[in-house]
């Protein structure tokens, strides 16, 4: 017989993730990983199989010593043991009301804090750097072709990694006003701009690969030797092969990039244009303005520039050595 736990376990994945609350599949993925750890945690230190684990036998000490033990026996991060308790405030606010029973433990344990940590400085690249970049592809090749156009619209679109992974063929619009329909967090489509130079690459790369054909309206834009769609690893690959290619060549680019920072990059390049923030949030899907504040706070360049054409000529700009005045440097041997 299934425990209560299980029950609202269960309910919590099939019916509120999915359902209710329309999660990505990689959302859900991570919230169930972290139910596996904490099964296994159960399993491996209290003895607690899985299927007789209870909400009685759950404490706020139990879950407490399960991010200790994630943080420290797993070397996961601090943001990561975060993520842990995220997904376990969310169950628990969700078997408030499936399990009555429960109520107290669920409020112990959405009351546990979040551990604040140092948020690292997103890295960007400039314009000059992207424009480098994107110029790397060999485009006498097929492969080449393709990968020019899949870090094209990486940058242009900003989007998300898994957002570029699954477009298909009818997510794009060539016809002005050129547009791409974006599926990202929670389910939620946004449809960005596309520049010129993007659309004319997009047209000459749909026509190539005959993605322009009847019939192929739901077939990935990006796949794969295989016919699939381009996965996240995939597209991770290109972009380190290109900053290998670039590292090789000496030019000013880091050995090091992600999918996401291109993703950074664009929205700094917007911001740094003079978009409102408004605008980036919409580009970028972000629920929250907060979230796109960061972009505000990272540009010194555009607060240095507001300082000085707000007091100039105040500061002096001069420095002048004591050893230079022997008044002073007799003052101070007199003392």
């Amino acid at each position: 017989m299934a425990t209560d736990y299980a029950k609202a376990t269960t309910a919590f994945f099939t019916r509120y993730l999915a359902g209710t609350r329309n999660l990505s599949p990689n959302t859900i993925k991570s919230y169930r990983d972290t139910f596996r750890l904490f099964l296994n945690y159960c399993k491996n230190t209290r003895g607690i199989a899985p299927e007789k684990l209870t909400f009685a036998k759950i404490s706020k000490g139990l879950v407490l010593d399960f991010l200790d033990y994630a943080e420290s026996e797993r070397n996961c991060g601090i943001a990561t043991r975060n993520i842990r308790l995220s997904a376990l405030h969310s169950f628990f606010k969700f078997a408030q009301s499936e399990e009555p029973g429960a109520l107290q433990l669920a409020q112990e344990i959405i009351s546990i804090k979040f551990k604040k940590y140092p948020k690292p400085v997103i890295g960007y690249l400039l314009p000059e750097q992207v424009e480098l970049l994107l110029h790397l592809p060999d485009t006498m090749t097929k492969k080449g072709r393709r990968d020019s156009v899949l870090l094209s619209v990486l940058y242009d679109t900003g989007g998300r990694v898994q957002e570029i992974c699954d477009l298909v063929v009818r997510n794009i619009r060539l016809e002005t006003p050129a547009e791409i329909a974006l599926t990202g967090k929670g389910r939620k489509t946004r449809f960005v701009p596309l520049m010129n130079n993007t659309v004319s690459m997009l047209r000459g790369y749909i026509a190539e690969n005959r993605l322009d054909a009847v019939g192929k309206e739901s077939s990935p834009l990006f796949f794969n030797q295989q016919n699939g769609k381009l996965s996240r690893s995939g597209v991770t690959y290109v972009l380190q092969k290109y900053a290998a290619l670039a590292h090789r060549q000496d030019l000013v680019i880091p050995e090091k990039l992600t999918p996401h920072i291109l993703r950074h990059s664009k929205a700094m390049h917007l911001y740094k244009s003079g978009s409102n923030l408004i605008y980036v949030r919409d580009i970028l899907g972000h629920v929250d303005i907060s979230t796109t504040d960061i972009y505000a706070k990272m540009d010194m360049d555009t607060k240095r520039e507001a300082l000085e054409r707000a007091y100039p000529e105040i500061i002096p700009g001069e420095y002048e050595d004591w050893n230079d005045n022997p008044d002073i440097m007799d003052f101070l041997d007199s003392l």
